[in-house]
């Protein structure tokens, strides 16, 4: 019976066969193998880990209201990249920090819903979702790029990126930012839907039967192991960048996003396939709202707290690329259909931009 209840939860979820790597990193850490093998093992074992965050989130929103699901998602839909990011700062990794914040945003906007649209479109031919919402999504994305924008652009004229001016305009767009945040969970306290988080419908609720405690002391084990490897993980960081040559900006803007939402991910493409394309829209779109207008500008409060003040002051390229992934997003969805095709078109410019992150010195 037991052997059989596994089988199902591993089937219902394939991203947890990830967590025979936990051993290996605990191996590599403590037994030498070096700071390669503790960086690799430590990225994958973070994945199934932010998938039973998210799963015991989801199992604690089946004993609460709709609309406390809802906020509930909003504030943890993103807990394993914040917990990243978090020891990222600590450590002093700034660029990738807001490497990262980059990358969410993109690696949700262009490659997740690429994928999800190109994943349904070839199993179920054009899929349809909510045009309006997908309107209301376009103004909340471009308004939060904006407010990421001007910091970077005002910042060339008032100071340095640690001039007090600078941090003073990153403090007071964060406000802003998290003003909007909390608006929009007000919104969703009136509304049957919120832009800034999804409700996952019965089939994405995983364990149902599980008991409170139980949901509570899983969603607690997962969180202490995310921290953990996110200790080594960042520990590991400065040895891959100087041996092996690659930018602190790349592995923030590529690999952290990658790690921290797979399992969301996953989700959002198993919809599409699902035929419930607006679910899977609603999942990559949310997360990247939640990223901008609530991740960034906690960071940048939290920052100053561990001695290492974070301003949203991002390089040109990133810019630019935020605004390609934003206008893309809006020319594919103002219709409220998708097909294959498009997809794969968005999933050909996050590659092309990952290859061009990847060139930058």
């Amino acid at each position: 019976m037991a052997l059989k209840s596994i089988r199902k939860i591993l089937a219902e979820n394939p991203l947890l066969f990830l967590l025979v790597t936990i051993p290996f990193v605990i191996a590599a850490k403590y037994a030498g193998w070096g700071d390669l093998w503790v960086f690799i093992f430590s990225a994958i074992g973070v994945v199934p880990l932010a998938g039973l965050i998210g799963q015991s989130t989801e199992a604690l929103a089946t004993y609460t209201s709709p609309r406390i699901g809802g906020l509930l998602n909003a504030t943890l839909g993103n807990a394993a990249e914040l917990i990243i990011t978090l020891v990222a700062i600590k450590a002093g990794f700034l660029e990738l920090v807001k490497a990262s914040i980059t990358g969410s945003i993109l690696g949700n906007l262009l490659f997740v819903l690429g994928m999800a649209m190109f994943v349904g479109g070839r199993k179920n031919g054009p899929q349809k979702f909510d045009r309006r919402r997908a309107g209301n999504h376009a103004v909340l994305l471009t308004l939060a790029v904006l407010a990421l924008v001007i910091p970077s652009f005002f910042g060339q004229t008032i100071g340095s990126d640690s001039s007090p001016k600078v941090e003073a305009l990153s403090l007071g767009v964060a406000i802003v930012m998290m003003a909007l945040y909390a608006l929009g969970l007000l919104y969703s306290f009136g509304s049957a839907k919120s832009p800034i988080s999804y409700e996952p419908d019965t089939e994405t609720r995983r364990h149902p039967g599980m008991s409170l405690r139980s949901t509570l002391v899983l969603l607690g084990a997962a969180t202490v192991g995310v921290v953990v490897l996110s200790e080594f993980l960042v520990g590991a960081v400065e040895h891959v960048v100087s041996s092996f040559h690659i930018s602190e900006f790349f592995l923030g803007i590529i690999l952290i996003p990658i790690v921290g939402n797979a399992a969301e991910h996953f989700v959002a493409v198993q919809m599409a396939h699902r035929n419930k394309m607006d679910l899977g829209v609603e999942i990559a779109v949310s997360s990247s709202l939640q990223i901008a207008l609530f991740v960034a500008p906690l960071l940048v409060f939290v920052s100053l707290l561990l001695g290492h003040p974070l301003t949203l002051v991002f390089n040109p390229f990133e810019l630019m690329a935020l605004g390609a992934g934003v206008l893309i997003t809006v020319l594919v969805s103002s219709d409220g259909e998708s097909n294959w095709l498009e997809g794969a078109a968005m999933m050909g410019v996050y590659l092309i931009l990952a290859i061009a992150f990847f060139l930058l010195p």
